[in-house]
């Protein structure tokens, strides 16, 4: 987890200890573009395919996002490769590509391989969200920003789009803007865990805690073992001044992971005893 998730944090609750939540980062899984074709694969039935037809570049696009999905990153690159030497205009090709370099830690790789992506359709918001969340990693939030603008100013509804940019105004302290971009996000796709657990974090910032109280449960009901909206929840609690329940909120996320250094400090600095079972008494 980065700084200014760290940063924000810290800002925001009560007492000494610091508390780190993915919410900020939320490079993960979570919020990262959706280019890979395959969802649940058979690798073998691909292969099966590519067989048939050897010169089809689809038929490696989508055999490298299945190995890609199962952490198989040589193999991915190896088939995004052969589908670009195929069609060297395969703009998925190449942002899945990106995609994978980013997970070998190529990132140089990654940002020529976005660049090329959007050359090959400029309309491709993927590729402007894969590129943005690589400029948000390296700390270049007005490039970041201006790749998710432009892939709003293709797809106004890209809530990914809008999540991310509320991360780079998360980053920047520009709170309120933040909330508003989250917002925005999660009137299109309520079900989505991130900016929930983004939101409660800026609302926190702001003073806004029984908001930010609404935000971490919505998250919790979204997901019971999310330790980021578990952390989050005690700290507006914690903020309130409901020990208690802050308590019991950092108690819960000792449960979904004992070694989170975040919440042992959390739990400590609230009264709470390591290994004891506390449960949240109440929502209210």
């Amino acid at each position: 987890m980065g700084g200014t998730t760290r940063s924000l944090v810290s800002a925001v609750v009560l007492g000494a200890g610091v508390l780190a939540l993915a919410g900020c980062q939320s490079t993960g899984p979570t919020v990262s573009p959706q280019v890979y074709a395959a969802q649940e694969v058979n690798i073998g039935s691909l292969t099966e395919a590519i067989r048939r037809n050897p010169n089809d570049p689809e038929a490696y696009n989508t055999r490298g996002a299945a190995y890609a999905r199962i952490g198989e990153y040589d193999k991915a690159l190896a088939d995004f490769s052969r589908a670009l030497t195929l069609n060297p205009h395969f703009a998925k090709a190449y942002a899945n590509r990106a995609l994978a370099e980013e997970r070998m830690n190529q990132p140089r790789q990654a940002l020529a391989d976005y660049n090329r992506a959007i050359q090959a359709d400029p309309n491709y918001v993927a590729a402007y969200v894969g590129r943005g969340n690589l400029y948000r990693q390296n700390r270049q939030l007005p490039q970041a920003q201006a790749d998710y603008q432009a892939a709003l100013g293709i797809d106004s509804h890209n809530p990914q789009a809008l999540h991310n940019l509320g991360l780079t105004y998360q980053a920047e302290n520009r709170q309120q803007d933040a909330i508003d971009a989250f917002s925005r996000a999660i009137t299109l796709d309520v079900t989505a865990l991130p900016p929930y657990i983004a939101r409660g974090q800026s609302e926190l910032a702001v003073g806004s805690t029984k908001e930010a109280i609404d935000d971490f449960k919505t998250a919790i009901s979204l997901d019971q073992n999310s330790i980021e909206a578990w952390i989050g929840l005690g700290a507006a609690y914690e903020r309130a001044g409901d020990v208690s329940n802050a308590r019991a909120s950092y108690a819960r996320a000792l449960q979904i992971q004992p070694d989170n250094e975040a919440a042992r400090s959390a739990f400590s600095r609230v009264g709470g005893e390591y290994g004891r079972d506390y449960r949240l008494s109440t929502t209210s």
